[in-house]
């Protein structure tokens, strides 16, 4: 008796681990995403090192960190990916070094994750996708957003920064739409790493030649830059690969909200920064805007 009465409590238990292995996959993906721009900022703000050094030893830790992970897995991590999205890998992470010499992170960070969902959407869009008439609201009140973001103002951020992290975030958009199709993410993922590693050499070596100061490395922010490509962008990446089997797209999409949030948050704390009124209304338009565009896609699948 003691048996049969014990049986039914068993039934849940393979599920519940799993669950909380997705969850738990999720949350320190979405901190490691945030991490980059915290990283970034803190490298490009309080080090000596120039946004292409920074670069090029990010997308060099990040291109061993993966081939590693790939290997490790038992997968070609040389063999995947293809140059058009390592070039489109790069400009990312080019525009966005760059953009946070003047960004905020908060800002840059709801700038950046606005722009990559902007583009996504409209490629769909251009693609014969349809939407709903609450999903072209949210698409207006997200675009309303970015507008107020970056209207002229005491708090409005450089026009070049914010012009430089919306090509940072287009590139993305481009970049995740280019991966859709793999089969192996972590393996494609190493393979454009490793691609855009002698692409990214170009921008340090004319800053080396041409710039006035010269290409700067710095001890901590060789270290920042390390940090970002190897834990926050290969294992950050690879962490949000396996737990993506976990959520539908929707989910996947909706969770990625948190990102701009939180990286707003950590700014606070690690940076010093100021979370404006003007940065609080703007975000809530983005980020509400989007959330109605992915809503509307979870409706009609």
């Amino acid at each position: 008796m003691a048996t049969d009465k014990a049986a039914p409590l068993q039934a849940p238990h393979p599920v519940v681990p799993g669950l909380a292995r997705a969850a738990l996959l999720t949350v320190l993906a979405m901190l490691a995403f945030a991490a980059n721009s915290i990283l970034c900022r803190l490298a490009l703000t309080q080090t000596a090192i120039d946004p292409a050094s920074f670069t090029l030893v990010r997308i060099a830790s990040g291109a061993a960190s993966l081939w590693l992970i790939a290997r490790a897995t038992g997968r070609g991590g040389s063999q995947g990916g293809s140059w058009t999205a390592a070039a489109a890998l790069l400009a990312y992470a080019a525009a966005f070094s760059f953009a946070y010499l003047s960004m905020p992170a908060g800002t840059g960070a709801l700038l950046l994750f606005g722009a990559v969902q902007a583009t996504m959407i409209l490629v769909g869009l251009y693609r014969g996708e349809r939407m709903a008439v609450a999903q072209w609201a949210g698409l207006a009140l997200a675009l309303a957003g970015l507008a107020l973001l970056l209207a002229p103002g005491v708090s409005a951020p450089d026009p070049l920064g914010a012009l430089l992290m919306v090509v940072a975030g287009a590139s993305w958009g481009v970049y995740s739409l280019l991966g859709r199709t793999s089969r192996d993410p972590i393996a494609t993922t190493a393979g454009n790493f490793l691609r855009a590693l002698p692409i990214a050499a170009v921008p340090a070596l004319l800053t080396a030649l041409l710039s006035t100061g010269g290409a700067r490395l710095d001890g901590q922010g060789v270290l920042y830059a390390v940090l970002s490509g190897a834990v926050a962008s290969g294992v950050g990446y690879s962490i949000w690969y396996a737990a993506l089997p976990a959520l539908n797209a929707a989910r996947a999409a909706s969770v990625q909200l948190s990102v701009p949030v939180i990286t707003a948050v950590a700014a606070v704390l690690a940076l010093g920064e100021r979370i404006t009124l003007g940065l609080v209304i703007a975000s809530a338009a983005v980020l509400g805007g989007i959330a109605l565009v992915i809503a509307g896609r979870r409706r009609r699948v």
